[in-house]
């Protein structure tokens, strides 16, 4: 059964990293004290080993032991070794770039709907859905594809904007943006604010925090999900 957090983001205003989410990674990762970390999205361009550093001091808060992906000599048995899996935020070409060099996409995918426990945040949000085509990053490297995990049946958009009628910014919105990909894709698209994230327990998607998400689909308006709903297509 799958088991899952899709957050938007690792951190929200005022909080450190990852603390407005520690009680919920906790029961997340609660049948196990190590977790698989795979920092191969490297925000702002820090190394693995940097990365790794920050998510363990992390969950060291909650008594979880943190091993990055990359100090294994072969990562895919990592993968089908780990008893929960964590991939941090960053930018998401590199992200699947990484994971499709290191042939590990495909075991993670087989290893969530076996049952992987699995936190996302940012990126590795992103590629929960069936392709990467909604994320807020730069090409900054050419993935093989931009097919994803698709382990829930719609695209995120991590870190929503909604439009801000003061800003004189004349440029596109998310939502501009979104319906773009729409014009070359029928598949929904959830835009997930900050400090919000989805819970997936099976095939049970419910978005959880304090406001809503955003939903998009191809030939409708865009519509709010409240938080505690439900999510079904």
């Amino acid at each position: 059964m799958k088991n899952l957090i899709i957050a938007s983001t690792s951190t929200i205003h005022g909080g450190t990293y990852l603390s407005y989410l520690l009680p919920e990674i906790s029961k997340l990762f609660s049948e196990t004290e190590e977790i698989l970390f795979i920092p191969y999205a490297r925000p702002s361009g820090i190394s693995h080993e940097e990365y790794t550093e920050i998510a363990s001091k992390a969950f060291l808060k909650i008594g979880k032991k943190i091993i990055g992906i990359h100090t294994f000599e072969n990562p895919v048995e990592a993968i089908k070794n780990a008893k929960g899996v964590f991939v941090g935020g960053g930018n998401t070409f590199v992200l699947v770039s990484q994971l499709y060099k290191n042939q590990v996409m495909q075991p993670l995918r087989e290893a969530i709907f076996s049952g992987l426990s699995y936190l996302g945040t940012s990126a590795g949000s992103n590629i929960c859905g069936v392709t990467m085509n909604t994320t807020n990053d730069m090409p900054i490297v050419y993935p093989p594809t931009f097919k994803t995990l698709g382990v829930v049946p719609f695209n995120i958009n991590p870190h929503y904007l909604d439009p801000d009628p003061n800003s004189k910014h004349m440029g596109e919105t998310r939502e501009t943006r979104i319906k773009e990909f729409h014009t070359q894709s029928t598949i929904p698209v959830i835009g997930i604010r900050e400090g919000r994230w989805l819970q997936v327990n099976g095939e049970d998607i419910i978005l959880k925090g304090n406001h809503s998400a955003r939903i998009f689909e191809q030939g409708k308006g865009a519509y709010e999900m409240e938080s505690g709903s439900l999510l079904e297509f």
